[in-house]
């Protein structure tokens, strides 16, 4: 499934012309004032935690080192020597703060389950050759993070953290530390079900009689943290997910730190970035702040052929704030970036080909000319947004499915609805009571059509005169 397949390096149809420098990103200038991991002369990589008096006794533990390989692993372990095979199999080992180096390969977690869930804060890093000293997390080395869509399979998101419910051992709730996750290719195609198998059309129910589940309808890698515990998610492809909300979602809470930086996300339903807030205070020392830069975000869907919601290259909450610099947001069903009140600053980003609007502020709609003109909650500071046709390196199979996609309207499903002639709606009838419509079965031919990982990749590996995502070096 994961064969390399020869791709022609085509453009895709629906855009035209390419900016004439390709920037290169200087990753030695993106660390923030959150704690980022760093790389060590061992190629290891490590990363120092939160202020100590805010980091409660559960989560200052120590932790240890963990590897994590499909080839070679075997058995509880865990050492570099013995590694584990999978990361579903160590997870009711790792204590808060155990750092994690999964070697390339395909992973579909425990009994092929589909989805991990971790409770601790943990450090993950992926994209290491064998012997763990070297990484090329989206080249010859990549660690995918997939599942396959067997009937009464997970549909819980493929790598979901959550910290938030740990507590001390006198009943408090656990607070501190740090979470990373880097350089992990999540890929739900092989766990979504495809209308008659064909890979064109996701459907959301089971289809119990052919053994097939559900679309998963979650992201890639889904983060809800503690108070005062920074996150990072960097260096990693979201592609293929249907969620209702975020691809890649990070929820921080008050004191907190959330940096969001060198991602792909792309051909995603819902949201492809979504920040968001456990706080609903105004003290500004409290509030989260989320750093998100150099991501591309591309073809996002809405949930499904006819909703109104989804479709959007990145989704914030309100009570956060935000600095989002050098992005690509494009593609998306309904728009680009959808703030519905958060304090948030917008600086060098690139807006192309999304359908109704660049920026969305509650239910005003703009393009990326008329924002500063037009919006009410952002910084007036911000500056060098742009709109810009591209060309994107984009497999000409895909390419071609895409544009062929037929957009269903609202109006074409109300008008394929009729009223049965039911008992019941006879009674209502006679009763002067509205009668009830059956069903219908317009549906999407093409709808999030799955995208191979070698398609995918190439597509962010360079940015767009410095906008956007990177190859990481």
């Amino acid at each position: 499934m994961y064969t390399t397949t020869k791709k022609s390096a085509v453009f895709l149809l629906l855009t035209f012309a390419l900016s004439s420098v390709f920037g290169q990103v200087n990753f030695g200038k993106l660390k923030d004032k959150i704690k980022v991991p760093t790389t060590t002369s061992n190629n290891k990589t490590t990363s120092k935690s939160n202020s100590p008096s805010n980091t409660s006794t559960n989560f200052a533990n120590k932790g240890r080192e963990w590897y994590v390989s499909k080839t070679k692993g075997s058995g509880q372990l865990g050492t570099k020597e013995r590694p584990a095979k999978d990361l579903g199999n160590i997870i009711h080992h790792l204590k808060p703060n155990d750092i994690i180096y999964i070697a390339g390969g395909i992973y579909n977690s425990k009994g092929s389950r589909g989805s991990d869930e971790i409770n601790v804060p943990v450090k993950i890093y992926g994209g290491y050759d064998e012997t763990f000293t070297k990484r090329d997390p989206w080249g010859t080395t990549q660690t995918i993070f997939t599942g396959t869509n067997e009937y009464m399979k997970l549909t819980q998101p493929r790598l979901y953290i959550r910290t938030d419910q740990q507590r001390e051992s006198n009943g408090q709730l656990s607070t501190g530390g740090s979470i990373i996750v880097d350089g992990i290719v999540f890929d739900n195609g092989p766990r979504n079900r495809y209308h008659h198998n064909k890979g064109l059309a996701i459907r959301r129910k089971a289809s119990p009689n052919s053994g097939q589940n559900p679309s998963p309808e979650s992201g890639g890698v889904v983060i809800v943290a503690s108070k005062f515990t920074n996150v990072a998610v960097q260096n990693c492809v979201i592609m293929n997910t249907a969620p209702t909300e975020g691809a890649l979602s990070v929820r921080i809470f008050q004191g907190a730190k959330g940096i969001i930086q060198n991602n792909l996300c792309i051909n995603n339903t819902g949201y492809g970035i979504h920040i968001r807030s456990g706080y609903t205070g105004s003290d500004p020392k409290l509030v989260p702040n989320f750093v998100v830069k150099h991501n591309t975000s591309l073809f996002n869907w809405k949930h499904d052929a006819i909703a109104s919601y989804g479709g959007n290259a990145l989704a914030c909450d309100q009570y956060l704030t935000a600095t989002i610099e050098n992005n690509v947001f494009g593609f998306g069903h309904q728009g680009g970036v959808y703030n519905p009140g958060a304090k948030i600053t917008l600086n060098n980003n690139l807006f192309t080909g999304n359908s109704k609007y660049d920026y969305k502020e509650r239910n005003d709609m703009m393009k990326v000319d008329d924002i500063l003109d037009e919006s009410t909650v952002l910084d007036q500071n911000s500056i060098g947004n742009k709109a810009m046709l591209i060309k994107i390196p984009l497999a000409e199979r895909w390419a071609n499915i895409y544009g062929s996609r037929k957009e269903i309207s609202r109006e074409e499903v109300d008008a394929s609805v009729h009223a049965s002639n039911s008992g019941a709606n006879q009674l209502r009838s006679m009763l002067g009571l509205n009668l009830q419509a059956g069903g219908t079965s317009i549906d999407a031919e093409i709808f999030l059509p799955k995208l191979e990982i070698e398609e995918a990749i190439p597509v962010g590996s360079l940015p767009w005169d410095g906008k956007g995502c990177q190859k990481p070096q």
